[in-house]
């Protein structure tokens, strides 16, 4: 308890009595009784030979149950294992090399570390920690090619990451680091420990081919990411069609099946080569297992063709897509159960270009807006 608040009272002898009230406030002072605790109470690490003077070993992790003043900041010192040098200690507790080591000359160093804390007079605790080093790395990290298909209303793209590069290495060890070439930093950026790709605001229509690369810290592979940006316009909401499927999750669709189902797909409705279908968006139905994915078709010679036209189109070649992937339903109105009685049922679709979805594989990354249907009873 760090203090107490007293209430009290002097009342005196006549009739009537008297009194008043003073508040007393009772601090209780930290004494400086708790040393320094090692989390966890001792350490291993490894270090490869040949890595570079200064490499960053281990992070030491100290905590103290005193108040912050006999507490932090901690000093910490080598006493033992050190008598050579090889490493440094610096006041955040970071363990560095300060020699390039030789899995040859010594495979494991013991080292006894003392942190000391700032209380008066000050308390101090002792870690183990054993650092193994082993033989440098001997293989090369391999990656997967990634291909990211961005779609988003014209010049409205907000940002965000798009998708994440897949990488392994056989060295069980071996810490891998991303990096893209500078020269595209101004539209992409590269999560340099994870591989996430982040693409900034404001991307224009068109392919990117991106200059990524990982390292292990001995090898530095090159990896294929190519990006297709496509930018949406208005005409084609007025003239899309939902096909809606059964029990699939988007990142299976987007992994497994969109690349079989697209192609597909141009074949059941396109009635030239030079058409082009546009997959907008797809999004899960809510509260079921469904996945509803939005699409319109654009004629070679301009215009978009009707969702009627569309439809018919889709039925007739039904079978031949649900050797692909299980259908649930085409909708182009999908007024969810409500009742117009002899009205008119007319829907509207929006698009909320600021709210992307991304869905994410190892070789695939899909990223759309979220779209929304409003439905409404006309004379």
């Amino acid at each position: 308890i760090s203090g107490y608040s007293l209430v009290v009272q002097a009342r005196d002898s006549g009739t009537p009595p008297l009194s008043s009230s003073v508040t007393v406030n009772v601090d209780i002072s930290d004494v400086n009784d708790n040393s320094p605790v090692f989390t966890p109470a001792n350490y291993t690490a490894v270090i490869q030979e040949n890595k570079p003077v200064g490499t960053s070993i281990l992070q030491l992790v100290v905590t103290d149950k005193d108040s912050f003043h006999n507490g932090p900041p901690f000093t910490f010192t080598i006493l033992t294992g050190n008598e050579e040098e090889e490493f440094t200690l610096d006041p955040h507790g970071v363990l560095r090399s300060a020699v390039i080591f030789k899995h040859m000359v010594s495979t494991e160093y013991v080292l006894c570390v003392q942190a000391k804390d700032s209380g008066k007079p000050q308390q101090v605790s002792h870690t183990y920690v054993q650092v193994r080093v082993i033989e440098e790395s001997i293989h090369k990290p391999t990656a997967i090619p990634l291909e990211i298909f961005i779609v988003t209303m014209e010049d409205d793209f907000p940002g965000g990451v798009i998708g994440k590069i897949h990488a392994t290495d056989q060295d069980v060890y071996d810490v891998l680091t991303y990096t893209l070439r500078s020269e595209q930093k101004s539209l992409f950026k590269v999560n340099s420990h994870d591989g996430k790709i982040i693409a900034l605001g404001g991307l224009d229509n068109g392919k990117y081919v991106l200059n990524v690369s990982v390292s292990d810290g001995r090898f530095q592979v090159p990896i294929d990411v190519v990006v297709h940006v496509e930018q949406l316009l208005q005409e084609m909401l007025q003239n899309t069609v939902t096909i809606r499927f059964e029990n699939v999750s988007p990142e299976d669709f987007v992994g497994l099946h969109m690349h079989g189902f697209r192609r597909t797909l141009r074949n059941a409705v396109l009635s030239q080569k030079q058409d082009s279908l546009h997959i907008i968006s797809i999004q899960p139905v809510a509260g079921s297992s469904q996945l509803d994915m939005l699409f319109a078709v654009q004629m070679h010679g301009g215009g978009f063709y009707k969702p009627a036209y569309l439809i018919q189109k889709l039925t007739n070649a039904r079978r031949h897509l649900e050797n692909v992937i299980r259908i649930s339903a085409i909708l182009e109105k999908n007024c969810s159960g409500l009742d117009c009685q002899e009205q008119h049922c007319e829907q509207s679709l929006s698009i909320d270009s600021h709210s992307l979805m991304t869905y994410s594989t190892a070789r695939i990354s899909f990223v759309c807006p979220r779209f929304y249907r409003n439905v409404r009873c006309m004379c």
